[in-house]
């Protein structure tokens, strides 16, 4: 899917649900396509059989957003307006007509919505799709949980002004653009992410509501402060953020600045459990990514034993919706225990109150001496320090210990990188950090490897450190 930010992918995803669409590689259908059409590419299920009996297996935008190609699974579908077939050679590629010239002028009676499969983002190995039990909900419901996160907590309404800075392939944004549309509001989206342009729209468009990464957060705040103080942001009543743990002096700075509008939850693609928490319940539970509202929060030891508030362990939901892995038995497997509990990997731990704490993905956790080190702590101090624009932490080899932690930084100067700044920043670590958990050394990189949503994609830089496995003949 093309990291596209446009109108025609409201057109895409609104079109594709009334055959079910589901995000796939372009290899199946582009090849059938007219040239120049983008590479919008599903496979599909039939929602309720009216739009057909056979299933596809991709569908795609045309380029001016008036016509949906379905490459169906064997024979041209039988209810398509052969008229619009542009390719009568190929009769497996139909053509619908989605300019609206050809739409009923009265809603289907019984007409029920397809659902998305989208990717992971891939940050821990390859994207993976994942895969729901098809719901049949009415065309026009919006996600439940959506509608209690976006209009009873963030107060999107007909009203709203919604400012999109991130890609609209990614799950959260997509669909928060949706509800928007859903709610009657209007959507201001981003090409791209700037810091200084996202605020000066904020202030042009009088934004009410947007949903941003913690990554965003730390970029606005390094701005120079005659820069940040230049906007009016006061008309903002809600900034939902997710993707990543946010830095505690990071979101506490964000609060301060904006008001109590900051939201965060805590949840995957695969939809097997949400947490939230507003500004208010943060303020008390600082560092909290939130209670559970999808599932139930269960934190479990190496041995499936469910543990006690305080003690860190495998998050896990349980009583929360089924997902599977498309076309990967064996990672949908993992992802459950034998009670049917789900997990998305990550590491953390429950307080007495049931609000959750995430520490780092267990994939992360480095153990040097037999000590269990997260090495987000000690990203959320360096990334603190002014002179660093992002960082990563990671365990390396040690021949003694085992592992030993290691940083690579993203000054915001390159020009610093070197070992009087690296002596700095490991000093600066000490201050905050107990030794073991700071970094022995320090390498610099001109800008490390996100993902278009802020995701960083760390095991691009650990494997760098670690020998490969020997390839046997």
């Amino acid at each position: 899917l093309k990291p596209m930010n446009c109108p025609s992918h409201y057109v895409y995803f609104n079109s594709s649900k009334q055959i079910t669409g589901a995000i796939v590689p372009p290899a199946a259908l582009q090849p059938h396509l007219p040239a120049g059409t983008p590479n919008y590419i599903s496979t599909a299920t039939p929602a309720n059989g009216r739009r057909n009996n056979q299933g596809f297996e991709g569908v795609s935008l045309s380029p001016d957003g008036t016509r949906l190609f379905a490459l169906t699974q064997s024979a041209a579908v039988q209810d398509a307006d052969a008229a619009n077939n542009q390719n009568a050679k190929n009769a497996r590629l139909v053509v619908y007509d989605v300019s609206g010239s050809n739409t009923p002028t009265t809603p289907i009676a019984d007409e029920v919505a397809g659902y998305d499969m989208l990717y992971s983002s891939g940050t821990t190995g390859r994207p993976k799709g994942i895969k729901k039990a098809f719901e049949g909900s009415p065309i026009d419901m919006p996600n439940p949980f959506l509608r209690i996160l976006c209009a009873d907590m963030c107060g999107m309404n007909a009203d709203s002004i919604y400012l999109s800075p991130a890609p609209l392939y990614h799950a959260a944004p997509l669909r928060f653009n949706m509800m928007v549309t859903i709610l009657g509001g209007t959507s201001v989206i981003m090409e791209s992410f700037d810091a200084e342009e996202f605020l000066r729209l904020i202030e042009k468009h009088r934004v009410t509501q947007s949903q941003l990464v913690p990554t965003m957060f730390v970029r606005i705040l390094k701005l120079p402060d005659d820069v940040r103080r230049r906007y009016d942001v006061s008309s903002l009543k809600g900034a939902i953020h997710a993707a990543a743990p946010c830095p505690i002096d990071i979101k506490a700075a964000m609060i301060e600045w904006w008001g109590p509008v900051l939201i965060e939850y805590y949840g995957g693609s695969e939809g097997n459990g949400i947490t939230v928490s507003t500004s208010q319940q943060w303020l008390t539970h600082r560092g909290t990514v939130g209670r559970s509202v999808v599932g139930k929060a269960r934190i479990l030891g190496e041995n499936d034993e469910e543990l006690p508030p305080g003690r860190i362990g495998t998050v896990y939901f349980a009583d929360g919706p089924a997902f599977s892995y498309h076309n990967d038995p064996e990672k949908t497997k993992r992802a459950y225990n034998g009670r049917g509990w789900s997990t998305l990997g990550d590491v953390g731990y429950l307080d007495e109150d049931g609000f959750l704490y995430l520490t780092d993905r267990k994939s992360y956790m480095i153990i040097s001496g037999g000590v269990n080190i997260y090495p987000q702590e000690t990203e959320d101090v360096l990334i603190t320090h002014p002179a660093v624009a992002d960082v990563a932490v990671f365990g390396v080899p040690n021949e003694e210990m085992g592992e030993e932690v290691k940083a690579v930084v993203q000054p915001n100067d390159m020009t610093r990188a070197g070992k009087e700044f690296e002596i700095e920043l490991m000093q600066f670590c000490r201050k905050h950090l107990s030794p073991i958990k700071c970094p022995r050394s320090i390498d610099f990189e001109s800008e490390l490897p996100r993902t278009p949503t802020g995701k960083l994609m760390k095991r691009l830089l650990r494997d760098r450190y670690w020998p490969k496995a020997p390839v046997r003949a």
